[in-house]
């Protein structure tokens, strides 16, 4: 308990699934947990449940693809707790389409929620964490997806391998202007949220196959994710930047 007391923290796409399981967690660890979604109705319960527990959060509105929207919720943020120490880029979306027929609207799109929206997270997440004292957290979602390729993902693929680059990128400008922000990426294996449930197929023909692709035997659990994001928004992992966490069951080391 309190691996982050005191600290204060945006979770991006918090109302469901990894995201949420993210914002409870880092509140039960005693954060104050800044959730952001474009679904209202269920940021709202991530909220109530922390509220519940005993802990401290607030819901904005929010799509990351905008830029008006992260300039109204980091200043936001910081008007209502004071500072920012941590940003979780979580917030994504996965449209299917190899690279010869996927249409270039879906292809934007992807981009601009996948992408854009990591960018502007660390651009105007920075801009607020400095507004503080020395150092921070931004930890940047991408996925396996974004260390090995799948032929029907093209825009997803792209998408996250981008994330795991511009993390390395970003990192290294923090470290060497100063800033004391660590910015790192998770790189999770198939875990059964509503974005995988919802994809196409049968859906207990896909969990099956999906399992048979971890060699730990089983799918990854959404508190299995935000475990990782907790200890990398933590001091105990005050040495580690730049770099990806992957937890994965062992689906890219076959």
């Amino acid at each position: 308990m309190n691996r982050l007391r005191d600290k204060v923290a945006i979770v991006t796409g918090g109302a469901l699934g990894l995201g949420r399981a993210m914002a409870t967690l880092m509140a039960r660890e005693g954060a104050k947990v800044v959730v952001t979604d474009v679904r209202e109705a269920d940021g709202a319960s991530t909220v109530a449940e922390i509220k519940k527990a005993d802990g401290t959060a607030c819901f904005f509105h929010h799509n990351v693809s905008v830029e008006d929207d992260w300039i109204k919720v980091v200043d936001g943020a910081v008007a209502k707790y004071g500072r920012i120490d941590i940003v979780v880029n979580n917030a994504g979306i996965a449209i299917p389409g190899n690279a010869e027929e996927a249409s270039l609207a879906d292809w934007r799109k992807v981009m601009g929620v996948n992408l854009d929206g990591v960018f502007l997270g660390i651009k105007h997440g920075t801009r607020g964490i400095k507004q503080g004292k020395k150092g921070g957290a931004i930890i940047n979602l991408s996925s396996i997806e974004g260390l090995v390729g799948d032929p029907d993902l093209a825009a997803y693929n792209a998408s996250k391998g981008g994330v795991r680059l511009l993390t390395k990128s970003a990192a290294l400008h923090c470290a060497k202007t100063g800033t004391g922000i660590r910015v790192n990426s998770v790189h999770p294996g198939f875990v059964w949220t509503p974005m995988v449930e919802n994809s196409p197929g049968n859906a207990e023909v896909k969990r099956k196959a999906l399992i048979a692709l971890h060699p730990v035997g089983h799918l990854g659990e959404p508190d299995d994710i935000a475990w990782g994001v907790v200890y990398l928004a933590s001091d105990e992992a005050k040495f580690i930047t730049g770099t990806e966490l992957v937890i994965d069951g062992g689906y890219t080391a076959q």
